[in-house]
Parts: C-alpha cells; sequence; structure tokens
C-alpha cells in the first residue's frame, strides 16, 4: 500500500466554495460618507416637499432631527422657506393614559378623514423613551391601514431626547408637513404627562382620550391636563363597555363644569367613540369642526396660532443658549472640576452656576 493509499479515507473533507468575508471592509468608515453623499441642497429638499414628495419630506425631517452640525444648518434654512407655505391645517392634538388605545384611535380617525379626501400626518412626542425606551416608535406598525395610505404620513419622533427638543422638532416638522399639503396634521403624545404642554402650545385643538371601568374615573387624572382639553373622548365604547363608558362620560362631563371658563372661551365637550365600530368618531369630527368655526369667528385661532409662534421662538432661544453653552471648551474644561467642588460642598449650586456662566460670557466677548 502505497503512502497515498494508507491516508485515503470516505470521511475525506471537500475544499468546497470559498465564502465571502463576513464583515464589509469598507464598512468602518461607510457611515459618514453616505450621510454626506445622501445629503442635498436646501433648494432640492424644498422643491420635493412642495410637489408632495414623501421620500424627500421623510429625509427633510431627518435632517430636522440630526444632531449634525451640516444637517441643522440645512434644516433650519429649509424650515424659513417652507414657514410661507405653511399654516393652512388643522393641527390636533391627541394625548391618552398608556392603553387607551390611542394608536388605534388615529389610525381609525384618520381613515374616515382620508376617505373623505383629506391628507393625514402624524407625528409623535416620546419624551419618555430616554428611560423606558419607549413604544411609540411601533406606531407605524400598529397603523397599518393608515401607515399604508397614500394619502397619510407617520413619523415617530426620534428615541432618547430630552422633551424640549423632541418638541421643538416636532414644531419644526409641522411646519414641512404643511407646506407638503397635509391639511391636518395629528400631534401624539406617549401619555399624560409633562409632554402635554409642549404639545398643547403646538396645536390648535387638543383631544384627551379616557378608559371607562378603570376604577375611579378622576383618578390619575392631573387636573391641568383636563384644563388644557378642549374635547374628552372615552375609548372602547363597544360591546359590554357602552355603559361603562356612557357613565364615564357622565362623570367627566360634571367634572369640567366645575373648572375655570377657558381662554378660547369654548365649552369642552364629552363623548365616547369605539374604534373598533367608527360608532361617535363623526362625533369628534364634529366638534373640532364646531371649535375651529367657533375660534375662528371670535379670532382666539389666529391669536393663539401668534402666541405660539412666540412661545417657540422664546424656546429655540433658550435651546440654542444652553446648547452654545455645554458645548463651549471654556465651560468643558472647569464643568468637571466645578462639579467636584459642589458635590463636595465647596461652592454653592448658585456660585458655581454663576462662575461658569462668567467664563462663559467672558468668552464670548473674546471671540466678538
Amino acid at each position: 500500500m502505497s503512502k497515498n493509499e494508507k491516508y485515503k479515507s470516505a470521511l475525506s473533507v471537500n475544499r468546497g466554495v470559498e465564502q465571502p468575508p463576513s464583515v464589509n471592509p469598507s464598512a468602518g468608515n461607510s457611515s459618514r460618507g453616505n450621510r454626506i453623499r445622501k445629503r442635498m441642497p436646501v433648494e432640492k429638499y424644498r422643491e420635493g416637499i412642495l410637489n408632495r414628495d414623501i421620500s424627500i419630506l421623510s429625509r427633510a425631517i431627518t435632517l430636522i432631527e440630526s444632531s449634525l452640525q451640516a444637517d441643522q444648518e440645512i434644516a433650519r434654512e429649509l424650515v424659513e422657506q417652507c414657514n410661507p407655505h405653511a399654516g393652512e391645517s388643522v393641527r390636533i392634538g391627541i394625548t391618552g393614559v398608556p392603553g387607551v388605545g390611542k394608536s388605534s384611535f388615529i389610525e381609525s380617525f384618520g381613515k374616515m378623514l382620508t376617505g373623505r379626501g383629506s391628507r393625514v400626518a402624524v407625528l409623535a412626542v416620546d419624551p419618555s423613551s430616554g428611560l423606558s425606551k419607549g413604544s411609540i416608535l411601533g406606531d407605524k406598525t400598529r397603523m397599518e391601514e393608515l401607515s399604508s395610505d397614500p394619502s397619510a404620513f407617520i413619523r415617530p419622533s426620534p428615541s432618547g431626547g430630552s422633551l424640549g427638543g423632541v418638541a421643538r422638532k416636532t414644531r419644526e416638522s409641522i411646519i414641512l408637513c404643511e407646506a407638503a399639503g397635509f391639511d391636518t396634521v395629528i400631534v401624539e403624545t406617549v401619555g399624560v404627562g409633562q409632554s402635554e404642554t409642549a404639545v398643547h402650545s403646538m396645536v390648535d385643538f387638543f383631544l384627551l382620550l379616557m378608559l371607562a371601568g378603570a376604577g375611579d374615573e378622576l383618578q390619575g387624572i392631573k387636573r391641568g391636563i383636563m384644563e388644557m382639553a378642549d374635547m374628552i373622548v372615552i375609548t372602547k365604547a363597544d360591546g359590554n363597555n357602552i355603559e361603562k363608558a356612557e357613565t364615564a362620560r357622565s362623570q367627566y362631563k360634571g367634572a369640567l363644569q366645575l373648572f375655570p371658563p377657558t381662554a378660547s372661551g369654548w365649552i369642552p365637550r364629552v363623548s365616547t367613540c369605539s374604534s373598533h365600530t367608527h360608532a361617535g368618531l363623526d362625533m369628534v369630527d364634529n366638534a373640532i369642526g364646531e371649535y375651529l368655526q367657533f375660534t375662528r369667528s371670535t379670532g382666539f385661532f389666529r391669536e393663539n396660532r401668534l402666541t405660539q409662534s412666540l412661545y417657540w421662538m422664546h424656546e429655540s432661544i433658550e435651546h440654542q443658549l444652553r446648547e452654545s453653552f455645554y458645548n463651549d471648551p471654556e465651560v468643558a474644561s472647569f464643568m468637571e472640576k466645578t462639579r467636584q467642588q459642589v458635590a463636595s460642598g465647596l461652592l454653592s449650586s448658585f456660585t458655581a452656576a454663576e462662575m461658569l456662566l462668567k467664563r462663559f460670557s467672558e468668552r464670548k466677548r473674546k471671540i466678538t
């Protein structure tokens, strides 16, 4: 037996086909390059938005959400150019406790609106996602019918953002959506909490969704949120839950009578609805129509829009000053040492803040 025959066996392993590498060798530096290549001139974004190109609109909102300086510069100019083409939509804020069925309501209500020829944009504000990672990004999946409707556009907020930052970006996104021809913009919040004030300051009509049969109907509901509501709707009013929903409606209606008059002079409505059977959706739509007619006749609608614009001007100033302060190298170099001095009791919080602000202002004076 030859040497070759000695080691020959039926259990031999063929070499096989050589596989490509599992990791793209160019992946390490492609991300930044792709972002730069995909960025377009402001005019291209503006043209696409005015031509109702949803793909361009999505990319433009991504610019607004980006933290890159180059993206922010384009976004600011784009919002400024789109602003003259905005303002013609009805802005509706929708909030409610978790599990109330906000997504189901928005889908049913949105489909009703698109069915009669309206174009609906849904934006989401998710300030809590930094801790809980949120579930708002799943809304596009839950609203399967509405998300596939050519007359609708659904855009969740980026997770992990601060309330002020996310809300400000949502306000800018509203302008782009209106410039893209959406006549109804729905702004959804995650739940009852701090975000309601921010959303209330960017919409025309504020809708609070509530559940029936969950114990004390008023328990856990902040009075301030109910005072902001232009309408309260008891959801899931179908099947065996209809009677409970009617009871809850009576309780909320009685509670609202104890509140002071609203700034608009509008008397908030209370109703029931079912996203499953669509019962009551027309009542919500009629109430919104009556509210708009009433506030436009009194002048409150325009006055409120102007007040909101001024509010977001001040919010933008505070945001930019905060960003400029914390990104300043002079402040950053002394921040950690100052934090340690405050933590050890060597400096009071107020003195430390004054010292840092002084360094910041002195540096700005040197630059100018």
